[in-house]
């Protein structure tokens, strides 16, 4: 077997390496390297997901014969194969091929009944892979795939799929055969059961079969090429035990056992080596390794000879072809350089000639050729290109000029080049570029442009102009904008724009923002508390702003004085109430009430708002309201200035009005207790009531403290906007609008106002607070907050019951209901509901009478004679009655008892219990009643229906039980009433069985019709059955007029395809009823037919035109061919057929004897003649003509059923044969087994006999032939012939029973003429009526007919207008199924979990170290990642918690920032302080002066009226008199003495305030140092504040990204890997740089290349999902805000940050060593660790040699920055033309 393996192998690499003649080498062609074992000495790159033992020692059985004396081992894998002292190793390396004694004593094998196990092979370069073979130990997986990866494992394609069934195991997947090279195929040769033992698996990448045009197309070489391989074994075979015994045992011989694994292969090296090295790190003294480095020729190098060696890229790489070696060419640079580069857009441009670009030009030398002068350099035109000395330096400013002094390389008057002329910078002037041009300044050597254009923003200067200070720059603003560039707005305004002032003001609120001051780019104001929007204008959720009577306080839950009652008022539904709480205070003259207020939140003036309901009609004259303080005012309060008469207000309240509000306001502070006393003294006209003074009362409802609008600084600032704040308040009437319980919607306008100072009162919003039983949700109304209460519940916070009810609870509040009659008031207790009941009233509610009373409300005793104590309370009917009595009054005895019991006193000898045979509740008591006869005093029973006798001791006729036993009783007969009730025999009379049953009726219970009968025997409707004896089953009638039916419908049970109740007529589309044996199917054509019924009686269908036959299958009468598309009219010779007649099918005549042909025009074969006079040949030629005919048949057979056989099997051949005999075995036996079998019958079973005995014969013989073969069929043919016996005994006794069923139709025939005649009538008048009604349906219009017509026509109008629109939508539909199942299948739940989690998908939850999908730890939590795990939740959780302690370190740092900030916040707040001070010191002295000059205003004023009025003309002596007397009643206000220590003190005050300026002096320097550390306090908070606030993101970022893991889990692996990737490639980069000129020539041809790399990786980063990128750009924020935090805590927080971070990795490693599984993987874990330390220390110092190169590198790199945009856009365009060209080539 193996020497044609290895001849196809050999063909295989002929064909997949085309290698040319090895007589030329490489050096005349492409060459490649031989062919080995890829698996040799790469035993670590090979792995198996499941290997026995490699945790303890595991059990395995094999599948032995029975003389095999031990079938079970063991496996123990954790130490290493040994042939001699450890052989029950079975590792994976165990396959590698090693040709070694033991090679069939050593294998790999998986755990036990584990069926998803892969082997995988990891490459550490591209090879080219050619074929696989692997040979088992154990049977063959059932089903299999083959996968490769071509970049290193990121990405996987499918080879090849293996399965015993592949449509089972992989559907969808083609079975072949294979047509292209590519093609994924699944096949099942190699997934048989057999051989059990070393079977072999082979692959070959390219099939021999298939003719490859070119070996060297990029689709040939990516099918070869592969970094990783990989083997998914999905299934394994088993006997079928594990499906019958789920014992583990039994799986101990089920597992995947291979004893060696080839996979041959070369290293890929584009035809440019014929061998290959080993790579860096790689031994290379192991026999038979296959390296991956190749030994490049034609002048190219790299891993796999990918690119051009240096100094040869004047050509573009290309792989080797054939006798082509594409070699890479030598660039031409003049002798100048011995660098060089290819570039694809200069191959382009040269007409693929040269593309070669000299790299590091000397000789000041630069170009593709270094055929130019370098910049600064220009060339000397008398001296060749190759002199050393033809570049001469430029004579140019370097300050001014381009590029720092850079001339023009040579003279070119075609583009205006002169050799050495200077060229200035963009904005530099001059000959020698020494002069700044107009609108530029500041000309300086380290501006690449020369000078500094002007800053300006468009946006805010003015008239758009970007013209500025020619020395200072400094631009010219708008009115609103700021800034040396004019690109800030003023403080309180943004919106940087076009506008003619630049900016917008911020407009915040004037109460909901804390000040006016908003952010410049987004307008967004400070807010207080609670309050959102850009101007803090609104509330946020489940909060609001407070109405102006929010402060309110019920007068019935105040404090009342003597005579003052609670009066507490219902609600009525649908009506809105007019007061507040749950009613008023019912206050008479005279009376107080005083209010507790406690909860003033701004200090400020209020109005105070009293609502009430008067009942007098005159107004109340003299209402006193005082206002209790707890002490005396501070003079520095806000109510400093309150003079003991503020508290006392004395209003009147007036009739026609429901609320007052007083003049004064009442001047409050937060954080004081207040007592608000009302003192309501006098009524206007107390003595006009009839009983004065006690008949006066008022309601009073609440009070409600109002903030005076005038009194807050956002009205009275004395600004503009106050001053309109002012009057739209009152302009729209707010504070009116919000003095009635009952108001109008409140404003916009009002609402806006109210807003704000709600805003100020309360420093923001205000919690809704609402109850969660009583509301409907925790929101409110904006404006006021009233929340949504339940049913009947009150408040604004919906927290109690309204007035009328009770039970305050989640469903709301239950109406009280107190009944009108029965309560005192409709009012109950809030929490049991109990109304108050009036005298006599009883019940919660007090809607019924006390117990032992009726008729309420008018309750009178109960009359019930002593025998009850309880009665109806509506009827006073009399309720349990005692003493064996009843009545409404119980005044008679109860059912079952006789006697009077009104005639005395209650006694139990009243009423006696009726002996009707026993008393009541003796268990046998069967009377309704009983009397006493007065004559002879005899009791007589009043039996109960059922019972007979005196005393009820016998069962009535139609009634059966024993009633003279205990427990005894009387039923009724269960007959269905179908018998006599009065007939005693009618039904037993103990046992209740019905005997004679009625109406046709039969049964136990009389419940059913007799048989033959139907109908419902419980209504007296048996009827006889009417069954047609034609088209009923046999079985079901006894005679021909007597059949069973259904008893229930009359349905007769009829033969198939028989319908109606009678069985009378064939089913619709089914014809014969009169064969008996039901009726059979018309089969009409639906197409070629009329309809699809057919003649009852004949079965012809009717046909339409062209059509014939019965069924209309057929073409017409003498015509021949398929209807479906043409029939042709016989074309036969009369003169030689048998009938006109030709075959229907093929259209040849039938012919007579002796002629042939398709027209039957010729004679036949053995005849001769002339036709038609044919004559039969020599009686000799038939004898050799019969032999030859059979010899031909019989050959024709053997090769029909030697081809047969080798289809089908050897007894594929006879399964027609036996299927003939088991139907004529099947027809025999249905003809025995009927009953009514005629002559015809029997004569077909003989002719079915024998063909039975014919094919019996036939087939004996051929089961003779096959008798070693075929036992188990000669055993069937045994049976089959002792039933064929059988068979033949019954034929013989139907051949002696055939002249009885002869005779038994000859008398049916005769007997039944009448019969058959009626049956015919019946049918003809049915034939007529149908006849009748169908010419009725098409005759006569509207009918069935047309009315069909014009639903089919609108039917296909309707198809047709719909029918594209179907068909497209359908198409889609089926696009979008097939998509969605292509999208579907393509699903791989394993990768996303080994994604996610880091360990394969399919591993089993109990064994995989990292958890999965569905997995659970043991205390039941979702198990996903952990230690030594590399998936995305591990990453993620890595992430968090360093996020986390980058978050405490950083509240830290926020803390002592904080500290600081309070230092100087106390600093400015004493300086505050000392300034407050001062200024009220000022302020009291000012008002004073001014007081005092107010005072003698008013005395001018005065003594200037006085002097009037006694000057005047009419001034009579008394008024001059009683003017005097006033004014000597005058007194000062304040004594000589007290003005004068008043005087005293107010110049101490000055005095101890004259040293004011230098105190500020003082500490002028310090509130300045205050306010900078303040400044940068803020700053450092803010930075903080903004790293926090990026911690807090990256941190809400990680659990977002946690959570849908699901989805990113392929993204964050992929962005994982590039950024590796990238890591790896930017420490190359950053190794290689050095501080020379000449490696920062190096630096930044390499960072060339690496953004050529960078732009490949941001594609791939592009694919990702958005989630990864997201979190990708969150850490990048949060490293840049760490950064920024660095430098402002001086470097504190970052050595904290790797202290913690340092302990973490500590304490991380030490729990990861703990958990680590075996041996090998702590070893390799350590590994990695030292290696990724080594990595991070080197990345850190390469790292800090960066930062020391780039500031040196910063004056070199501002030189290229035009330079390097060009090279980018090159390096764009030469990316796109190098794919261009790799798709081209």
């Amino acid at each position: 077997m193996h020497a044609p393996l290895l001849t196809l192998f050999c063909v295989l690499a002929a064909v997949v390496g085309q290698e040319p003649d090895h007589s030329h080498g490489c050096a005349q062609g492409s060459c490649y390297p031989a062919t080995g074992d890829l698996l040799v000495g790469r035993e670590k790159n090979l792995k198996a997901s499941s290997t026995c033992g490699m945790r303890r020692k595991e059990p395995y059985c094999i599948v032995s014969h029975l003389q095999d004396e031990k079938k079970c081992f063991d496996c123990d894998s954790r130490r290493p194969y040994n042939p001699v002292y450890n052989t029950i190793n079975h590792r994976i390396e165990n396959v590698i091929a090693a040709f070694k004694p033991h090679r069939k004593k050593s294998w790999w094998q998986s755990e036990n009944g584990k069926s998803d196990v892969f082997v995988q092979l990891d490459l550490e370069a591209e090879f080219h892979f050619t074929h696989l073979i692997m040979t088992f130990k154990t049977f063959r997986p059932a089903a299999m795939l083959i996968e490769r990866s071509a970049d290193f494992g990121r990405t996987w394609q499918t080879y090849r799929y293996f399965s015993h069934d592949c449509a089972t195991t992989f559907p969808g997947v083609s079975q072949g055969p294979s047509r292209n090279i590519n093609d994924v195929l699944c096949e099942s040769r190699y997934s048989d059961i057999e051989p059990s033992t070393e079977g072999e698996v082979i692959y070959r990448v390219l099939d021999p079969s298939i003719r490859i045009e070119d070996p060297y197309s990029p689709s040939i070489q990516n099918q070869l090429k592969i970094t990783n391989l990989r083997v998914n074994f999905t299934k394994l075979h088993t006997l079928g035990d594990n499906l019958l015994d789920p014992r583990a045992e039994i799986k101990e011989k089920y597992y995947y056992a291979m004893y060696e694994l080839v996979v041959r292969g070369n290293c890929f090296c584009y035809g440019h080596a014929s061998e290959c090295a080993p790579i860096d790190g790689i031994r290379d003294d192991i026999e038979g390794m296959v390296h991956g480095r190749c030994v490049c020729n034609h002048n190219t190098k790299g891993l796999n000879c990918e690119r051009c060696d240096d100094f040869h890229n004047d050509l573009p790489w290309r792989p080797a072809e054939g006798r082509s070696t594409n070699a890479c060419k030598k660039c031409n640079c003049n002798g100048h350089s011995s660098q060089c580069h290819f570039d694809m857009a200069v191959y382009l441009a040269t007409g693929n000639v040269s593309g070669g670009v000299c790299d590091d030009c000397q000789h000041n030398t630069m170009g593709r050729n270094c055929e130019t002068c370098k910049p600064f350099y220009y060339k000397d035109p008398v001296k060749d290109t190759r002199d050393p000395q033809v570049c001469i330096a430029c004579d140019c400013d370097p300050d001014g000029s381009q590029n720092g002094g850079m001339c023009d390389s040579h003279t070119e008057p075609s583009l205006g080049m002169v050799g050495g002329q200077c060229r200035c910078k963009a904005n530099v002037e001059g000959p020698r570029c020494d002069k700044c041009k107009t609108g530029f300044f500041g000309l300086s050597p380290h501006n690449p442009h020369g000078c500094q254009p002007c800053q300006c923003d468009h946006r805010g200067t003015v008239s758009g102009s970007s013209q500025c200070d020619p020395v200072s720059g400094d631009c010219f603003c708008k009115r609103l904008v700021t800034g040396r560039s004019c690109d800030q707005c003023l403080p309180e305004h943004w919106a940087l724009s076009h506008d003619l002032n630049g900016c917008r003001g911020c407009e915040c609120d004037v109460g909901g923002a804390l000040d006016n001051h908003c952010s410049m780019e987004s307008g967004q104001c400070r807010c207080r508390g609670h309050m959102t929007g850009r101007q803090c204008t609104q509330v946020e959720s489940r909060y609001f702003f407070m109405a102006l009577d929010h402060f309110l306080y019920e007068a019935e839950l105040a404090k009342m004085g003597q005579g003052c009652t609670r009066e507490t008022r219902e609600h009525q539904p649908g009506r809105p109430a007019t007061w507040t709480g749950i009613g008023f205070a019912r206050v008479p003259e005279g009376g107080t009430l005083e209010f507790l207020i406690g909860n003033i939140p701004y200090s400020m003036e209020y109005d105070l708002l009293i609502r009430y309901e008067t009942q007098m009609p005159r107004d109340w004259q003299d209402v006193q309201i005082t206002v209790i303080r707890p002490g005396p005012i501070q003079t520095s309060s806000p109510c400093g200035n309150t003079i003991p008469d503020d508290n006392r207000l004395t209003i009147s309240l007036p009739a026609a009005a429901r609320f007052v509000v007083p003049s004064q306001a009442v001047c409050l502070e937060r954080g004081v207790t207040y007592t608000l006393r009302f003192e309501f003294k006098r009524y206007q006209d107390a003595n006009s009531i009839l009983n004065g003074a006690a008949d006066v009362l008022l309601l009073v409802d609440s009070i409600s403290l109002m903030p005076r609008h005038s009194s807050m600084e956002i009205f009275n600032a004395g600004d503009a906007a106050s001053s309109s704040r002012k009057q739209a308040y009152e302009r729209y009437r707010c504070r009116e609008r919000a003095k009635s319980v009952t108001r109008p919607m409140m404003t916009d306008t009002c609402a806006k106002l109210i807003l704000s100072m709600s805003a100020i009162i309360n420093d923001g919003a205000l919690a809704c607070n609402c109850d969660p039983q009583g509301s409907i949700s925790s929101m409110c109304d904006v404006r006021g907050g009233q929340c949504l209460c339940r049913p009947n519940v009150i408040g604004r916070r919906c927290d109690q019951c309204a007035p009328g009810t009770y039970g305050f609870g989640p469903s709301g509040c239950i109406a009280c209901s107190c009944s009108l009659d029965g309560a005192v008031t409709r009012l109950c207790d809030k929490f049991t509901g109990q109304c108050q009941c009036r005298p006599g009233a009883f019940g919660q509610r007090c809607d019924g009478c006390q117990a032992g009373h009726w008729g309420f409300p008018s309750c009178r005793p109960c009359q019930c004679n002593g025998h009850a104590d309880q009665c109806d309370q509506r009827t006073g009917a009399c309720v349990s009655c005692r003493d064996n009595t009843g009545g409404d009054k119980c005044d008679r005895c109860a059912n079952g008892y006789y006697g009077n019991p009104v005639l005395g006193k209650a006694s139990s000898a009243q009423c006696r219990p009726c002996p009707c045979p026993e008393g009541p509740n003796s268990g046998r008591h069967f009377a309704a009643s009983c009397y006493q006869d007065n004559r002879d005093r005899q009791v007589i029973c009043n039996c109960n229906q059922g019972y007979t006798g005196p005393r009820c001791e016998e069962c009535a006729p139609g009634y059966y039980g024993n009633p003279s036993q205990p427990g005894g009783h009387c039923q009724p007969c269960q007959c269905n009433n179908n018998i006599d009730m009065s007939d005693v025999e009618a039904c037993d009379r103990h046992t209740g069985q019905c005997r004679k049953c009625l109406y046709n009726t039969e049964g136990p219970d009389c419940g059913v019709c007799k048989s033959s009968y139907f109908g419902d025997a419980s209504r007296r409707n048996c009827r006889k059955c009417t069954c047609n004896f034609l088209g009923t089953e046999r079985g079901q009638c006894m005679e021909r007029e007597d059949c069973v039916c259904q008893r229930a419908s009359g349905q007769c049970q009829c033969q198939p395809n028989v319908i109606g109740l009678p069985c009378d007529h064939c089913a619709p589309n089914h014809w014969n009823l009169a064969s008996g044996r039901g009726c059979e199917p018309c089969g009409c054509d639906p197409n070629n037919s009329v309809t699809s019924a057919c003649n009852e009686f004949t079965g012809q269908c009717q046909c339409r035109d062209g059509f014939g036959g019965k069924t209309c299958t057929d073409c017409q009468e003498n015509y021949w061919g398929d209807p479906r598309t043409q029939c042709r009219a016989c074309d036969c010779d009369w003169r030689g057929i048998e009938t006109s007649q030709c075959n229907r099918v093929t259209g040849h005549c039938i012919c007579q004897q002796g002629v042939s042909g398709v027209r039957c025009d010729q004679c036949a074969r053995g005849f001769s003649g002339q036709f038609p006079n044919c004559q039969p040949c020599h009686k000799c030629f038939g004898d050799w003509d019969r032999i030859v005919q059979d010899l031909a048949v019989r050959t024709k057979t053997l090769a029909e059923r030697a081809h047969e056989i080798q289809t089908t099997g050897l007894t594929g051949v006879y399964e027609k044969a036996f299927r003939d005999l088991e139907e004529k075995l099947a027809q025999a036996r249905g003809i025995v087994n009927a009953r009514n079998a005629t002559a015809a019958a029997v004569a077909t079973l003989m002719e079915l006999i024998e063909d039975l005995r014919a094919q019996i014969g036939e087939t004996t013989d051929a089961l003779n032939r096959l008798e070693r073969d075929l036992t188990i069929v000669q055993d069937s043919n045994s049976e089959a012939s002792k039933e064929l016996s059988a068979l033949e005994r019954e034929a013989k006794e139907l051949n002696l029973t055939s002249e009885q069923l002869h005779r038994q139709l000859d008398i049916l025939k005769n007997s039944n003429f009448l019969g058959a005649y009626d049956s015919i009538r019946s049918s003809y008048n049915k034939s007529r009526d149908a006849e009748r009604r169908a010419n009725e349906s098409t005759t006569t219009r509207p009918s069935t007919v047309s009315q069909s017509a014009d639903t089919r026509r609108r039917t296909e109008r309707l198809i047709a207008a719909k029918k594209d629109d179907f068909n497209r939508i359908n198409a889609a539909n089926k696009r979008a199924l097939g998509d969605l199942n292509t999208r579907a299948q393509g699903l791989d739940l394993k990768k996303i979990n080994e994604k996610v989690c880091g360990a394969p998908g399919d591993a089993p939850c109990g064994e995989s170290p990292c958890g999965g999908a569905g997995c659970r730890d043991d205390e039941g939590n979702r198990r996903c990642g952990g230690l030594n795990c590399n998936g995305a939740v591990a990453v993620a959780d890595n992430a968090l918690e360093r996020a986390k302690h980058a978050e405490k370190e950083l509240n830290k740092a926020m803390g002592e920032v904080e500290g600081l900030f309070s230092k100087v916040a106390d600093a400015k707040t004493k300086a505050e302080e000392a300034k407050g001070k001062a200024q009220a010191a000022l302020d009291k002295a000012t008002a004073t002066k001014n007081k005092v000059e107010r005072s003698n205003n008013d005395l001018r004023d005065l003594i200037k009226q006085i002097r009037d009025f006694l000057t005047q003309e009419g001034a009579d002596p008394d008024s001059i008199e009683a003017v005097a007397n006033r004014v000597l009643e005058l007194s000062i206000p304040a004594s000589p003495l007290q003005i004068r220590h008043l005087a005293d003190e107010i110049k101490e005050r000055v005095r101890s305030l004259s040293n004011v300026d230098a105190i500020l002096q003082q500490t002028q320097e310090d509130v300045r140092k205050a306010e900078r550390l303040l400044l940068d306090a803020k700053r450092a908070r803010h930075s903080a504040e903004g790293v926090k606030t990026t911690a807090e993101a990256v941190k809400q970022a990680l659990v977002d990204a946690q959570t849908t893991q699901a989805s990113a889990e392929k993204a964050i692996a992929r962005a994982k890997a590039d950024i590796g990737e990238t890591k790896t490639r930017l420490a190359q980069i950053e190794s290689e740089t050095s501080t020379s000129e000449k490696d920062l020539k190096d630096a930044m041809d390499r960072l060339g290349t690496l953004g050529r790399e960078v732009s490949a990786l941001k594609t791939k980063r592009a694919n990702n999902s958005m989630a990864a990128a997201r979190a990708e750009e969150t850490a990048t924020m949060a490293r840049d805000k760490a950064n920024e935090a660095k430098q402002i805590l001086d470097g504190q927080l970052t050595d904290k940050y790797h202290e913690v971070q340092q302990r973490v990795d500590t304490k991380a490693k030490a729990v990861q060593d703990a958990k680590k599984r075996a041996q090998h993987l702590r070893d390799e874990a350590k590994e990695l660790l030292r290696d990724a330390q080594n990595k991070l220390q080197r990345l850190a110092e390469l790292e800090k040699n960066y930062e020391d190169n780039q500031r040196r590198l910063e004056g070199k790199a501002r030189q290229l920055d035009g330079l390097e945009d060009k090279m980018k856009a090159i390096l764009s365009d030469i990316n796109k033309q190098i794919q261009i060209y790799n798709t081209c080539q």
